[in-house]
This record gives structure tokens, sequence and C-alpha cells, in this order.
């Protein structure tokens, strides 16, 4: 079942869009297709893009700005006749659930259904890595722009999926840099470790261990700690952490968990007995918890608009996020993955000269795309794209912004080459064999 809206009804619904408005106008229809309502003549066929993500489940405060990066960037391509000038985009929105099996059943469908030729999503890794089997066998396009496990692109590796945003290894690596010197500044001697028991949660944490038992070989890994996704009650493994008594924890949480623990660690007292340094805090951390989030804290962001100002493509998406969503309204870390996600699909569409899956793909391998991030390139043997690994801060206000964000002064950015697998050999080695 799906429906039918024109740009001025989507538009609308940008403006205003909340979890409960999004879910009433698509997902209770199961799926909703936003097509453009002004083809010419010479019009070529349509481009048909899946987009699987959660506005259910713990992944769903993010998806919100990521469903809207997505559809304005669309939106803006239509304007301008769509891909190649003539190949207007539809886009056939699912709701994964932040579910695995979900997710596979919803690509499996809109593949067939509606045969999309591009799938955008997931958010979640472990639903990244679900629909990769039907991504490769029906030999589809996937744009993993938040999904960031490791394994997408290295033991689950497929020539289908590309990887816009730095995975999770990459973005281990970069809290490490950060952190070896702290341990090194403040003498600490132990740590402990809490997070999501599932594939992200579980390739973050191992990821950040391996790393800083590489980087400060002295520091002790006191106690690990995993919660559900979904958990609402922190206290007792809050209490757990503090009765450990580690010099430092490390957090591998994200969404809306991630709120929920920063809330209650706060209210219990945590921060101030013990730090807390490089737990992601993106941008949707700061604009939804502005208020109470600690400032001082060390946090970790994935694509921060305020790291990369002076990127021209980053300029235009802010105006037009801020034209679209209110004047202090500014794109998530999400948002600006999927953007750059549906801008680098273009790119190497106008590079192939053609919209066929193949022809894309044979453009997108090792290609240099332009960002909101800067220049980057994806590593020719995963498709990994080396933006920037992470961005590592302390929560500072700021009076540009209604919400706080990174002390620019004191910011680390680390390079994607600085942490990641270190050679294509390396990585092939970790890559299974596919048909």
């Amino acid at each position: 079942m799906s429906s039918n809206m024109s740009d001025k009804k989507w538009d609308s619904v940008l403006r205003s869009m909340d979890r409960r408005e999004f879910i009433r106008t698509s997902v209770g229809a199961g799926l909703a297709m936003f097509a453009p309502r002004f083809a010419s003549a010479q019009s070529g066929k349509p481009y048909k893009l899946g987009l699987l993500l959660p506005v259910t489940g713990t992944g769903a405060n993010y998806a919100d700005g990521a469903i809207k990066a997505v559809m304005n960037a669309t939106a803006e391509i239509n304007s301008r006749g769509g891909f190649l000038g003539k190949h207007l985009i539809e886009v056939n929105y699912r709701d994964t659930h932040t579910k695995p099996d979900v997710a596979a059943r919803e690509a499996r469908d809109v593949i067939n259904r509606e045969n999309v030729q591009t799938v955008v999503g997931t958010y979640s890794s472990a639903c990244a890595m679900a629909i990769q089997e039907i991504i490769h066998e029906q030999k589809i396009l996937h744009l993993a722009a938040t999904s960031n496990s490791s394994k997408i692109v290295n033991e689950n590796y497929t020539p289908y999926t590309y990887q816009f945003c730095p995975n999770s290894r990459m973005q281990s690596g970069s809290v490490v840099v950060a952190v070896a010197e702290m341990i090194k500044k403040n003498g600490w001697k132990s740590y402990a470790t809490i997070g999501q028991d599932y594939e992200w949660g579980r390739q973050t944490q191992s990821g950040f261990v391996e790393a800083l038992g590489k980087a400060s070989s002295s520091v002790e890994l006191k106690k690990e700690l995993w919660f559900k996704l979904g958990e609402t009650q922190f206290a007792s493994y809050i209490s757990a952490l503090m009765a450990a008594k580690p010099d430092f924890v490390y957090g591998a949480i994200a969404g809306k968990d991630n709120r929920t623990f920063i809330q209650q660690a706060k209210a219990q007292g945590m921060f101030k007995r013990i730090s807390y340094p490089g737990g992601l805090i993106s941008v949707t951390e700061l604009q939804q918890q502005r208020k109470s989030i600690p400032r001082g804290m060390i946090g970790l962001a994935r694509a921060p608009f305020f790291a990369h100002l002076d990127q021209p493509l980053m300029q235009k998406y802010i105006k037009m996020h801020r034209a679209k969503h209110g004047e202090d309204a500014y794109p998530t870390d999400w948002a600006v993955m999927h953007y750059d996600a549906i801008y680098g699909l273009e790119q190497a569409i106008n590079k192939a000269g053609s919209i066929a899956t193949e022809a894309i793909k044979t453009a997108l391998k090792g290609a240099t795309i332009d960002t909101c991030r800067g220049r980057a390139t994806f590593r020719d043997c995963n498709n990994q794209l080396n933006i920037p690994a992470g961005y590592v801060g302390a929560v500072k206000d700021h009076p540009d912004y209604p919400f706080p964000i990174y002390d620019l002064d004191t910011m680390i950015i680390v390079k994607a080459e600085d942490v990641w697998v270190p050679t294509c050999g390396d990585v092939q080695k970790l890559q299974k064999k596919r048909a």
C-alpha cells in the first residue's frame, strides 16, 4: 500500500515533522512513496530510491534528521530535472523499527515490489548487515550513510555497499587518540566500559579496548557492562560503574539509549566522580540536551556541521536546512552523512553518464567526491570513504548557536588513514569470499 504526496504537501510535513506525525503519514501505510509531480515530456524514467530508517526503536531520534536530509536533497536535485537533468527521483520509505529481521524483510519487499535501484540506510549496523545479503544477491546499490560497524566494509564486504560514515574501528581509534593523551596527563590507571549489546556496541567497544591496549598498555580494564537496546533504567549499571571506581568510563551507546544514560548518570552524580571521555555526543545530543548536558564533558561526534563551516557544500546545506526548518535549526551528524550520500550518488551518476547500477558502481569505485566534510575518496579495497574518523572535543556554549557545540580551539579531528585497517592486504584477509 502506498501514498503519494506532492512536493508542497511534503514540504509542510518536513517543516512540522516529529516522530508521531511521520508515523501517522507514512508508516501506518507500511510504505510511503514520495514522488515529484512536475515531470515533463522530456523526462526519462524515474530513479527509484529506497530509504530504510527507523522512526520507531532506539535509533528514531537520529533518523528524523536523516529523513529530512534525504528528502531535502532529492527535492533540490528534482528541481533541476532529477539525475542527469531528466531522471526524477522517487523515494520509497520503509521503517526498519531498528530490527534486523524487519529491515531484511522491508529491503527485499521494496526491491522486489518497487524495483528500487539504490537503498539508503539503515542506521543500525545489525540492520545494515542483514540487508547486505539481499543487496549482494539482487545487485542493488547500498549507501550506508550512518551504519558503521567495521564488518560492513571488512568481514561482510560486498562491492555494492559504500560506507559514507567512519566505521566503528575508525571511530574507536579516534577516541583512543584523545584518551591516550588524557591517560598520560592525568595518570589514569584503570577504566570500565558500558555498551549496547548488539553489533555496533560490541564492535565499537572491542575496537576501543584493542586500540587503547596498544596505545596505553599499562591501563587496566576493570569492568565491562552490557545492556539490551531500549533500556530505560540505568541505575544499577551506573551504581556498578561507580562501585568499580575506575579512573574513567568509556561508553559505546547511541540513540535514545544514549540520551537516557547521560541523563540518569548525571542525576546519580557519576560525572562528578568519574571522567567519561569519548562517549557519543553528536549534534543530536547537543540539541536535545542543550540545557542539561554537562559542559566540559569530552564527547565524540561523527559529522558535526560546526567543524566544516569552510566547506562550500556544508555552507549550502546549512542554508538549505535552516530555510526549510527554521533559523535555529542546524543539521545533525546523521543529516550531514545522508546528505553526502545523496550528492555522492549524484556525482557518480554524472561521472557514469548513466543511471544503470553497474555503471554507477564502477564510477563510485575508488572515486573522489565532494562532501560537506571536504573532498574524500573511497578506499578501493572496501568502499570506505576516507572522511574524518572522529571529532573529539569538550562541550562548550557558543554565542552563535542556541545549543552548545565543541570547543573549537581544542577539538581534535582524526584522519581516517591514522586509525583504519592499515593496508588493503590486511582488509582483504578479513573479507569473506562471495560469489
